[in-house]
């Protein structure tokens, strides 16, 4: 496991990054269905920065679309929990083991340009609230700095 952590003035913990094998670690999502690279930026019950890159190879690109491949916007929404789960995990720390992370409610999901191949994509996550085992996020996924989608959700904590 990765050791970069800083603590902030407000004594909340800050790491710069996890990769792919801890993300592994901290969420069950194993490929294909496994829909971040890493995770970035990450301020314990605040925020996080997941990445996906976005390669020609993706199986669901041979499908949607054969002749003109766009990553599914449902897709990019999983991304979005799955970069919310991974902050759940990490704030939770060891009161998190061995529990996961549903989807409750997905609101306000809006698509605006289409994800390709050969694109990044950057989903910024802010937790909103959290009450006991539920979570409010607010996601943005961005591709070169313009937002290519949003979403509010949220998600409870379970037992798995």
């Amino acid at each position: 496991m990765s050791t970069n952590l800083v603590t902030s003035e407000t004594d909340t913990e800050t790491r710069t990054a996890i990769d792919v094998l801890e993300v592994m670690e901290l969420i069950p999502h194993r490929p294909p269905f496994l829909m971040i690279d890493k995770v970035e930026d990450i301020v314990q019950n605040e925020s996080a920065v997941g990445v996906k890159n976005v390669t020609i190879d993706e199986p669901f690109f041979a499908g949607h679309f054969p002749s003109r491949p766009v990553l599914p916007g449902v897709l990019i929404i999983e991304a979005m929990a799955q970069t919310a789960a991974v902050l759940v995990v990490e704030t939770l720390g060891e009161n998190a083991k061995g529990k996961l992370v549903y989807f409750m409610t997905i609101d306000s999901a809006r698509f605006r340009k289409p994800v390709v191949p050969g694109d990044q994509l950057r989903l910024e996550v802010r937790v909103q609230r959290n009450r006991g085992p539920v979570w409010k996020f607010s996601g943005e996924a961005k591709v070169d700095g313009l937002t290519v989608a949003e979403a509010t959700y949220s998600a409870m904590i379970m037992d798995d």
